[in-house]
């Protein structure tokens, strides 16, 4: 680990030294793309630091952060608030006002900054219930409370020396930042995180993935908030990647085709969408050119690394590469040399079909109480293992408890949960953190995740249902979208279905029939529960699901069924469809 990065802040002062960039940050104005150097960086962020030593801001003074879509403005700002020893706080955008309003209190927050007009208004209505000294946008508007009015507020006074001074006191073990969980369950937790815990994945991540060359391009769309996000951002600053930042979800595919990037952080629910398109183009192909499509793709579905499947494969593989995947990978910008998965189990179809394409899934494992190191897959040296998680990160501990929980511990493990000892002395006993997932290490130290620990749940017959093991296999189907498997305490397992709209749609006009309500199209129900029959034999008979209903709209982060990481909130959508329940258990 290099002595002159110990602390997060430390990653803008090391690209300046050694990989001084134009580009470090890349975003666009108006269809263009404008950027900003490393130099910038770290000028605009002295400014910030200078404003809020004039604002009063003191050293584990909490700041807020709430962005819609990841900018240059967050990192500089974080960068600044890091830097003097206090500590940002970053919210996601899609939380209620009811929300903001807890954790702003629960964290002490002092001011806020939101990435928007929409944003600022929404804390504004809650700002006289909470201790908030001011709230700042971080978009230049001509406001007294816009991004570059801001930076204005510390330029009368000379504050380079105190800076120093305070960059000088913080040390690699004082908290950095709490990142409240997104909560699929209950009230949010803040997680605690010190620059050493974030500063160690980092330094561990990089040793796994071996990357040499700074000269790489990244694409930036995933929550900044996310712990997953945030410190491969600071991964891709200490690399001295150029990092662009997607206009917003809805436009990666073409950011992605514009900008080109070297390799991806996924989560699976963005994979499936990438790979469910790529399909749909596949199935809209005729005559020969469709067959060879599916021939290919019949043919990744069999993939194992290290040449396992011998020559004869291979030889055809490397046809199907070049007839076929190769436009894969054109459509993916053609630089892609791997994505990176985690936050959610990803199916092994996925991974096997976009490795054999030329373009690499390496499946990791952690969460926001690790910083979020723990576990990751790897193509070399024999450690690529699909179907699991990767071995330990060097550093990191992985052990199973006697009730198959999965325990860690290094030092990416966090500080405690924020004024919860309670919780805190709970979670991480003798210095392992106790994760709440289940899993399995094989004799060769892979890891698999096997479920929920708090969501495995009993039938009334006494038989144990691990839901998430189920939904991966289902959300192969092209019908399903979203399963949620349900049946706590009841006679059988059921599930919630939400199926696939576009592809429904297309499906109906192939079959020149119209579909007014997808709970209730009797065609439609015929069709899914030959989809839902197909992968219930790949399980034994006491966890297949008997029944199910589907749910009529989408499950979106908007209407709260998603948390934004794109994982369902299973005590949200239970309530929300508690008559689709006593349908399927009281009729």
């Amino acid at each position: 680990m290099s002595k002159t990065i110990t602390r997060i802040f430390d990653f803008a002062y090391n690209q300046l030294v050694n990989y001084p960039q134009e580009k470090c940050y890349n975003y666009k104005v108006n269809d263009e793309w404008k950027s900003i150097s490393t130099e910038k960086l770290i000028n605009s962020a002295n400014k910030v630091s200078s404003s809020l030593l004039k604002l009063g801001v003191k050293p584990n003074d909490k700041i807020a952060v709430i962005t819609e879509n990841n900018n240059p403005n967050w990192h500089i700002l974080d960068t600044g608030i890091l830097q003097i020893g206090a500590q940002n706080v970053p919210l996601y955008a899609t939380l209620s006002e009811k929300d903001y309003e807890y954790i702003l209190n629960h964290s002490d927050a002092q001011y806020c900054f939101v990435s928007n007009n929409d944003l600022y208004n929404k804390v504004k209505s809650i700002e006289s219930k909470t201790q908030l000294k001011g709230i700042f946008s971080l978009e230049e508007l001509e406001t007294d409370y816009g991004f570059s009015n801001f930076l204005e507020i510390g330029t009368n006074k000379e504050y380079s020396s105190e800076i120093e001074k305070l960059k000088n006191n913080v040390k690699p073990d004082h908290l950095a930042t709490i990142i409240y969980t997104s909560g699929t369950t209950g009230t949010p937790k803040g997680v605690m995180l010190s620059h050493n815990n974030i500063v160690f994945t980092v330094f561990k991540t990089d040793k796994a993935f071996n990357l040499n060359s700074s000269k790489k391009r990244i694409l930036s769309y995933l929550p900044i908030c996310h712990i997953y996000e945030r410190t491969a951002s600071y991964y891709n600053l200490y690399k001295g990647f150029e990092v662009y930042f997607a206009e917003s979800l809805e436009t990666i595919g073409d950011n992605i085709r514009e900008v080109k990037p070297h390799f991806l952080a996924v989560v699976p629910r963005l994979l499936e969408k990438i790979f469910d398109k790529i399909i749909d183009k596949g199935s809209n192909l005729k005559g020969l050119k469709k067959q060879l499509f599916f021939w290919a793709l019949a043919l990744a579905e069999k993939y194992e690394p290290y040449h396992k499947n011998g020559n004869w494969y291979h030889f055809k593989l490397n046809i199907a590469n070049k007839i076929i995947f190769s436009k894969w990978r054109e459509a993916l910008g053609n630089n892609l040399e791997f994505m990176v998965s985690g936050s959610a189990p990803l199916q092994q179809r996925l991974i096997r079909v976009f490795t054999a394409a030329g373009i690499p899934v390496f499946e990791g494992y952690g969460m926001t109480e690790s910083s979020p190191g723990g576990t990751v897959n790897d193509l070399r040296n024999n450690n690529l293992k699909i179907g699991t998680v990767g071995k330990p990160l060097e550093g990191v501990e992985i052990k199973i408890a006697e009730d198959g929980e999965i325990l860690m511990k290094g030092e990416n493990v966090m500080l405690g949960y924020y004024k919860n000892d309670e919780l805190t002395k709970k979670t991480i006993i003798n210095g392992y953190l106790h994760t709440g997932d289940i899993g399995e290490l094989d004799n060769e130290g892979f890891l698999t995740i096997t479920d929920r620990k708090k969501e495995i749940f009993k039938t009334s017959g006494g038989k144990y249902i691990a839901p998430a093991a189920l939904e991966s296999e289902f959300k192969q189907s092209r019908f399903i979208e979203q399963i949620m498997v349900i049946g706590e305490g009841e006679k059988m397992p059921a599930a919630f279905i939400q199926v696939q709209f576009e592809f429904i749609e297309d499906w109906a006009k192939r079959h020149h029939h119209k579909i007014t309500d997808v709970t209730s199209d009797k065609k439609l129900i015929e069709r899914i529960q030959e989809e839902v029959d197909f992968y219930n034999k790949k399980f034994g008979k006491w966890e297949q699901i008997k029944r199910f209903e589907i749910t009529p709209e989408p499950w979106t982060i908007e209407n709260e069924c998603l948390t934004p990481t794109m994982k369902i909130k299973r005590k949200v959508i239970k309530e929300k469809y508690k008559k689709l329940y006593q349908k399927i258990y009281n009729s």
